[in-house]
Formats: C-alpha cells, structure tokens, sequence
C-alpha cells in the first residue's frame, strides 16, 4: 500500500475535506443512530461528514497515512469515527452487521476483487440495509480528472444492476458532472451513483 501511502503524504488532504456530493444529495436516505461502514474511507472526508449527521461510523482504509489524517479531521470536526486500518482484499465485513455501507470511489479494485467485496457488502448489511455506492464509468478515460486508468475497474449502469440483482435499486444513473474534491479528482467527470436497499 506504499502507492497510497505516497499519494496520501503532507498536510493537503488528497481529496479534500469535504464530503462526496453524491452523498450530500443522497443525505434524505440516511438517518442517525445508523451504523454505518465507509468503505476505503481514505482521510476521512466521508466519514467525518457521516458522523456529523449523526451516523455512527466504522471507518476502514488500507493507507496508514490516510487512517491518522481521517482520525485528525474527525478531531477537528469535533465528531466520533471508529477508524481501522485493513487490507480490504482479505478484510472480515461481517455479517449482517451494518445498517449502511458507503462505497464511494473504491475503483482500485479489480474485476475479481470487485466481485469478491460487493457480495461481502450485500452480506455484511442487515436485512433492509442501505448500500450508496458513487463511482467513474468507462467514459471517465477520455476525461482523465481522476480514478482507475484500467477500464475494467470501471462501472456501468448494466454491471451495477446485474452485481446488485438480489437488492431493490432505489436509484442508479450515469451521468457527467463538473467536481472539485481536492487535487485527485477535479474537472469534469464521468459518474454513476447506486442507492440499493437489502431485501
């Protein structure tokens, strides 16, 4: 995870402090007191902002530096987040264990990876548990303002609704979007957001 390591280092927050704007538009859905898993949490940014709305959050990422910057800005922020540092390719998710899992821009994975995390996402959230899932879609290559350069970490509206068949698609659309989240993702970009309920 040196790669991260490096990308996280300094004082700049990577990503910035602010949270996904797909999860600000999709704050109706969460309520407080959940408890919630932000998956590859990096430095904090959404999990930091899920705490202040009250969620109760079990932060994981695989960057030694990203986890002591997220537990910085939950300090400063004034809020609780559980932070862990985890190998997600290996990491127990737990079973039935969550009420939400936020997902957002975790496309380091590989095809195989991937399909091994979404079913350990649909497993470790409780019956009529949330999923939020914010990611690039293929056309993201042609703008290049952040994300995977592999195409095959890449989603479509078709792979998300197939991989998610066993959940109620609450919504799911692609779309293009000017954002400014810190220097790694700045510019117009390609996106696709998921909102699923386990049935």
């Amino acid at each position: 995870m040196n790669m991260w390591n490096e990308r996280y280092a300094g004082e700049e927050y990577h990503f910035g402090t602010e949270p996904s704007g797909f999860l600000v538009a999709n704050c109706d859905l969460l309520k407080p007191g959940m408890h919630c898993l932000a998956l590859a949490d990096g430095e904090g940014r959404n999990g930091v902002w899920l705490a202040e709305q009250g969620v109760k959050v079990h932060s994981v990422d695989s960057s030694s530096v990203a986890v002591e910057k997220a537990k910085r800005l939950a300090a400063k922020r004034g809020v609780k987040l559980e932070v862990e540092l985890a190998d997600l390719a290996d990491w127990d998710f737990g079973f039935e264990k969550y009420d939400a899992v936020v997902a957002v821009f975790i496309q380091f994975a590989s095809p195989d990876l991937r399909e091994k995390m979404f079913k350990k996402i649909r497993n470790c959230l409780k019956s009529g548990g949330l999923l939020l899932l914010h990611g690039y879609t293929p056309r993201q290559l042609e703008y290049r303002t952040g994300g995977p350069s592999q195409l095959e970490n890449l989603y479509t509206e078709a792979m998300l609704r197939e991989a998610f068949s066993d959940m109620e698609i609450i919504s799911l659309h692609e779309y293009d979007q000017e954002i400014s989240e810190g220097s790694g993702h700045s510019g117009m970009s390609a996106l696709i957001d998921l909102a699923a309920k386990k049935v």
